[in-house]
């Protein structure tokens, strides 16, 4: 029997026969539980070494695959007959579907999970279905649904092209100093934008082979509707863009023909180029479908090797069940092994294990592609990773600062020239702020927010304080000062940041509990002290949001202005995680609040080693598209309890690691 499994089950001894709420007591039961939760996550681990989880959006992401499949004449009725078991068990109590579990009433991902369900063959008299369609009438029917819906309908006939702002595919022709240019967005808009052009340029209908059309879904019929516009949208940059647009859309005949065949032939080019393999355009669903639908009405045979392998990138999306199955957004196989090892290096397994984990990280290394991140960077080496499997032309910042520290703190020397390579490149893409955006530097052109197109108000990649805070992590945990000009910078934008209330936004999790615990990782590592004035507003914030059970619960509410931050129906695992690391960041590893924390951490873990947590605690975009990853509740719990034990058994205040 190994020490582990000796040490192990004296501490089961100790729990069971202890008196209650003595050291040994606590000290046994806690070391149980982190043993019992690495052992479910090595549980986990592939045999390559690596960890992927499941990546839950909403309802959207599922039914826009069945109409695309309705749009190919590619129908699978056992696959749909689970999709529909999907969509049903995700129907929310208002009768439609929201952005998140427990979430309000969507319309756009209502509409969207009505057709596909109709597409599907379920009965429109049917119960869940008349309550959905009730739910979007009273809402003010399909017509209020975002730009993105509004294309999907148009490729189905079901509302004219003018209902969508126009976007010419000639943009492809336009110099980088014109006010609007691909390099001037996200990542994400660029690789979902280009295919689009040529759809939108070609303006095809759906093979849709059933003929199925959601005409009720509408108050008054789509060709009897004169404005398209989302008009809660106020102010001159507003206005301008609206008025543009209805030009476009009344000059667009006039486009020469010659000219447009060769921005679609540029447009083409592109996307060939960044295909990425069977991880599809950008690694990400709606890029991906849209260049699948982009080769079929450009008439591409099914066995050419481009559409060939688009199509093939879309199925690896698809996540089946026993009863039932959807399609993910995306795939996080970096992210979930990078912070996966981070949790486990914190339990003290076998580093053999761990070590595995880093090796398939460092065969994912881009060392040879200059992205589109070097458009903005020029004379910066690659040396980033991306967050999906391969994804080449769009390493992500976080993810590399991620993966660094866990390397960094595993074995330093073992990838030195890995880690080397990766600092050489963050420290490339820092923004002329101090921040770092996710996969550009200095993405804020903010004024394109409010065209049309941009109703989802998530066109752009600015600098955010918990990318620039992993970042100073990073650089902190390899041994920069702040007396480094470039991390002096990162600090001074992270102060600037600083909310009134202490807190700090979470750009890509839930929020600002996520921001928070990022930013006090990093002020900690860099040496900021814990009583500073920033720390201890930090601190203050985060303690006013315990809830009664000792945990943290924060929703995807908190994304709008008016709604409470920091706060949700109910605690889950991961946040109260992220609150627990960010409080002990501070040094306030014997305060009450943290083991509050901690207890809850204890008392909701389940035999096996595992938590339940069905709440989204990240975001794709705020207040549009939210994200479950299912590894959160694997790694976060165990790194925050963990790290709690390893101080305390030590009598240490002070966190010595980035993370």
């Amino acid at each position: 029997m190994s020490s582990r499994n000796l040490a192990a089950q004296a501490d089961l001894a100790v729990a069971d026969t202890a008196p209650a709420g003595t050291a040994d007591r606590v000290a046994a039961s806690l070391n149980l539980g982190v043993n019992r939760a690495a052992e479910a996550l090595l549980g986990q681990q592939r045999p390559d070494g690596h960890w992927a989880f499941e990546l839950e959006a909403d309802a959207t992401i599922p039914a826009e695959y069945v109409l695309l499949k309705h749009f190919l004449d590619e129908i699978d009725p056992a696959v749909e007959a689970k999709i529909v078991r999907y969509l049903k068990n995700i129907q929310g109590d208002h009768g439609g579907w929201p952005l998140y579990h427990g979430g309000a009433f969507n319309i756009s991902a209502s509409v969207k999970a009505y057709y596909a369900l109709k597409c599907c063959g379920e009965d429109i008299d049917s119960p869940h279905m008349s309550r959905a369609r009730e739910a979007i009438l009273a809402y003010g029917g399909a017509v209020r649904s975002n730009v993105f819906t509004l294309i999907q309908l148009a490729l189905f006939g079901q509302v004219p092209w003018h209902a969508v702002p126009k976007m010419p595919v000639e943009i492809m022709h336009l110099p980088r100093w014109f006010p609007f240019h691909l390099d001037k967005v996200s990542y994400w808009s660029r690789t979902v934008i280009v295919p689009l052009l040529v759809l939108m340029s070609k303006q095809p209908q759906a093979r849709n082979p059933k003929r199925v059309d959601v005409r009720e879904l509408f108050l008054v019929p789509p060709e009897q509707v004169t404005n398209w516009y989302n008009m809660d949208r106020k102010g001159g940059w507003a206005v301008f863009f609206r008025v543009l647009d209805r030009i476009l859309q009344r000059t667009d005949w006039l486009f020469p023909r010659g000219h447009r065949q060769k921005a679609i032939d540029k447009a083409v080019a592109w996307v060939t180029e960044r295909l990425n393999g069977e991880d599809g355009l950008g690694a990400i669903y709606p890029a991906m479908a849209n260049s699948v639908m982009m080769f079929d009405i450009l008439g591409y045979a099914k066995d050419q090797p481009d559409y060939a392998i688009a199509r093939a990138s879309i199925e690896k999306l698809m996540v089946f069940k026993d009863d039932e199955a959807y399609c993910q957004p995306c795939l996080s196989p970096v992210w979930d092994t990078g912070l996966a090892a981070h949790a486990l290096l914190e339990a003290g397994v076998d580093k053999a294990r761990v070590a595995a984990a880093a090796d398939w990280l460092k065969d994912r290394q881009i060392l040879d592609v200059a992205g589109d991140w070097a458009v903005r960077c020029p004379g910066v080496r690659p040396g980033g990773w991306a967050f999906q499997y391969n994804n080449d032309h769009y390493p992500d910042v976080d993810d590399t600062a991620v993966v660094v520290m866990a390397m960094d703190r595993l074995d330093h020397a073992r990838y030195k020239d890995s880690i080397d390579r990766a600092v050489e490149w963050i420290l490339g893409l820092q923004s002329k702020n101090g921040g770092w955006g996710a996969f550009d530097a200095d993405n804020e052109y903010y004024y394109l927010n409010h065209i049309p197109f941009a109703d989802h108000g998530a066109l752009l990649d600015p600098p955010t304080a918990d990318v620039s805070a992993r970042c100073i992590s990073m650089l902190a945990q390899l041994g920069y000062t702040i007396e480094h000009p470039k991390v002096k910078a990162g600090v001074d934008y992270l102060f600037r940041e600083q909310e009134a209330d202490g807190a700090w936004f979470g750009r890509w999790g839930t929020n600002y509990i996520y921001g928070t615990w990022s930013v006090m990782c990093a002020l900690n590592a860099i040496g900021i002290p814990g009583d500073h004035p920033a720390m201890r507003n930090a601190v203050a914030f985060l303690e006013s949001k315990q809830r009664a059970d000792g945990g943290w619960g924060e929703s995807g509410d908190s994304y709008w202005a008016d709604k409470p931050r920091g706060e949700g129906p109910e605690s889950t695992p991961s946040q109260t995680a992220w609150a627990v690391l960010g409080l002990m960041a501070a040094g306030d590893v014997d305060s009450d609040v943290v083991k509050r924390g901690i207890d809850y951490l204890n008392t909701t873990q389940k035999p096996d080693g595992t938590w339940d947590e069905q709440e989204y605690t990240a975001v794709g975009f705020p207040r549009v598209f939210y994200l479950r990853y299912h590894g959160y509740k694997a790694f976060f719990p165990l790194w925050a309890t963990a790290r709690y034990r390893n101080l305390k058994q030590g009598n240490a205040q002070h966190v010595m690691f980035g993370m």
